[in-house]
């Protein structure tokens, strides 16, 4: 087992003290968006392995040791299923404003975009590419604090009533079209709309709904919000057609392929498959990719699926997902509980988020965390005078 030396993002939407406050270190006043864990080529977590004295030793990369011993590090069954990587990324992220409205491919279309990119020689770090992988992206966010987000469409009626709500002459088109088709049709030809509009147009559009916003307040409060952050941009409108979200600690969203979704506010652990593809539809500088984008969407009505950990007799809580790239779960874990066998054939992290636990033979305090190489005995007990929170990740193989 090795104690993970991890990267923070400092994106600027990234708040300023949660991930810090988690950690017990005194903000530096910088964004810090999110603390990488896995073997992700951008910032893999660095390990010191095969040190007795792991202050002097070196650090190497946790995607190098995979590298090396794939089988060994990850074990048969996942490598067989997976491939010779680590096929998820685990990640504290701490919002402290809206990140961009995006949505991911599925597999096959993950893998078609890919190849029609590659094909046509568009550089793989070029501003308007789409895909940087043949790989799909869901991912699962469970909330620390309360977390703030957007998830899923609305039903069609229900947007029309938030946007009428607003009394913003230049949305009527907009309350017009959700009223007159049916649901998939009125949901493709609003965001259609509302992406290619004149920009200047949609920026005073933007504006006169942003005041509106604010003077309503309530259910309207969070798009004033949003707009603070991005004014005139048009995922603003975009954003008023998803569901709003707001998750209570313990709580998650499972995002799969081809839904829209938005974090706003909040500190969670997510979890990924390790891919980087991301299609855009607002709230960003960033390339938006409109026909792909549309290609890409599920154009339907859903409920955002508020998910609860499930318990089971070992006191293990499982966050229930229907891929098997990842598989989140957590444990609760009282100062004098007996310890808890994790050994595994898969690969995992283990997290922790409160209190303070051991692990094997380390101890981990808020936000530190540790590789299980497949195979490796690891039991998990309490320390201290309080309970300790830890969060497992690893793959179904």
């Amino acid at each position: 087992m090795d104690r993970l030396s991890n990267t923070v993002r400092p994106y600027a939407w990234g708040s300023t003290t949660a991930i810090p406050e988690l950690l017990g270190i005194a903000s530096t006043g910088e964004p810090q968006a999110e603390m990488w864990m896995g073997a992700h080529p951008g910032a893999p977590s660095r390990v010191t392995r095969d040190s007795h004295d792991t202050r002097n030793a070196a650090e190497q990369p946790l995607s190098d040791l995979i590298a090396a011993d794939p089988v060994g590090e990850l074990g048969a069954a996942a490598v067989e299923k997976f491939g010779p990587r680590l096929p998820f990324l685990l990640k504290i992220l701490a919002a402290g404003a809206p990140l961009s409205l995006q949505v991911h491919p599925n597999l096959a279309q993950a893998k078609e975009g890919y190849a029609a990119e590659e094909g046509a020689g568009v550089p793989i770090d070029a501003p308007h590419r789409n895909y940087k992988d043949p790989n799909h992206k869901p991912e699962l966010i469970c909330a620390l604090t309360p977390f703030d987000g957007l998830c899923g469409f609305r039903t069609p009626l229900a947007a029309a009533d938030l946007l009428a709500g607003l009394d913003v002459d230049s949305l009527k088109p907009y309350v017009d079209l959700l009223h007159a088709h049916p649901e998939e049709a009125a949901l493709r030809e609003v965001l259609t709309a509302v992406l290619t509009a004149d920009p200047d147009e949609m920026a005073a559009t933007v504006a006169e709904a942003a005041a509106a916003a604010e003077r309503l307040g309530g259910a309207y409060a969070p798009y004033a919000s949003i707009a603070h952050h991005y004014p005139g941009d048009p995922g603003v409108i975009a954003a008023m057609l998803l569901n709003y979200v707001q998750l209570q600690p313990g709580e998650a969203l499972f995002l799969g392929a081809g839904v829209p979704h938005a974090y706003l506010n909040g500190l969670g652990v997510e979890i990924m498959a390790n891919s980087d593809n991301v299609l855009r539809c607002g709230l960003t500088p960033k390339h938006v990719d409109v026909p792909e984008l549309l290609r890409i969407v599920r154009f339907e009505a859903s409920d955002p699926g508020v998910l609860r950990p499930e318990a089971s007799p070992s006191g293990e809580e499982v966050y229930d997902t229907p891929i098997d790239e990842f598989r989140l779960s957590r444990y609760v874990i009282a100062p004098d509980a007996a310890p808890r066998d994790l050994t595994a054939h898969t690969p995992q992290i283990l997290l922790c988020t409160a209190g303070s636990v051991t692990a094997g033979d380390l101890t981990l305090a808020p936000g530190e965390s540790a590789f299980v190489p497949a195979g490796d005995k690891v039991e998990i007990s309490g320390t201290g005078d309080s309970a300790g929170t830890v969060f497992r990740a690893t793959v179904v193989a």
